[in-house]
């Protein structure tokens, strides 16, 4: 097997299935064997069956369905004003000396750490939950998307400004198509940042969600209803991963995106 070399299609789905079921096999051994109390450690049937009970009996899907729309609306919003700016940054150097000393340092700010002025400034409702996924995605998107603009290929640019384009037509017609590729797949990265957030921002004065089932789960120390929660955002997760993926290949077949 040689570095970097790629490999076929149907192998690396055997193998990423492989591990899973190693994984599954090994958290079995562990709680079936009394290794791990299932007090601490729900075993994979039990957690399979509170998800279970979970959607029959306590309209689970209202949650999951919320937290979809909060992770999708924050990302959306941070998308549309993250991908402007940053193909903005990219193309003009004055404006990326502006916003990108700011926005390098606001990337490292806990999005958590603004849960209790958010609180104040926009109340518990959705607001709150929209602002901390978009604070999670924005910046990080930003430079991104920035780094990405800002690599574009000279020759590609000046062959442009020599065919006598303006600046408005570089970016247009040589920047944006070339760079399309890479910032859908910054879209898709980032996206999975969404994810990572959505339990933080449903932890705390939250009616719904999976976050909030599983704040609730814990305080009765339902950790089979815990790691069912986890699981299942980690299948939502995975999903829209590949469908996102998939989405991009379509639209950039010519991208080197696996």
């Amino acid at each position: 097997m040689k570095l970097l070399q790629p490999i076929d299609s149907r192998l690396r789905i055997a193998l990423g299935v492989s591990f899973f079921a190693l994984f599954l096999a090994f958290w079995t051994i562990l709680t079936v064997t009394g290794m791990v109390s299932p007090y601490f450690l729900a075993s994979p049937v039990q957690t399979i069956k509170a998800g279970w009970i979970l959607f029959a009996e306590f309209d689970f899907i209202h949650d999951v369905g919320m937290t979809v729309w909060r992770v999708l609306g924050g990302f959306f919003i941070a998308s549309v004003i993250a991908v402007p700016l940053g193909i903005l940054m990219g193309a003009y150097k004055p404006i990326e000396a502006v916003f990108e000393p700011f926005v390098s340092f606001a990337r490292y700010l806990p999005a958590s750490a603004f849960i209790p002025l958010l609180i104040v400034w926009v109340g518990i409702g959705e607001a709150q939950k929209l602002s901390i996924i978009f604070l999670g995605c924005f910046f990080q998107l930003t430079l991104m998307v920035m780094m990405i603009v800002s690599n574009a290929r000279r020759d590609l640019v000046e062959a442009a400004y020599t065919l006598g384009s303006t600046d408005s037509g570089v970016v247009r017609r040589v920047l944006l198509p070339g760079a399309a590729p890479e910032i859908a797949e910054a879209l898709r990265q980032v996206l999975g940042l969404g994810w990572t957030y959505v339990v933080v921002a449903e932890l705390i004065a939250a009616a719904s969600g999976i976050g909030h089932m599983i704040m609730d789960s814990q305080a009765l120390m339902a950790t089979d209803n815990i790691i069912a929660g986890i699981v299942l955002i980690g299948i939502i997760g995975l999903t829209s991963d590949v469908l996102f993926k998939k989405l991009n290949q379509t639209l950039f077949p010519w991208s080197l995106m696996r």
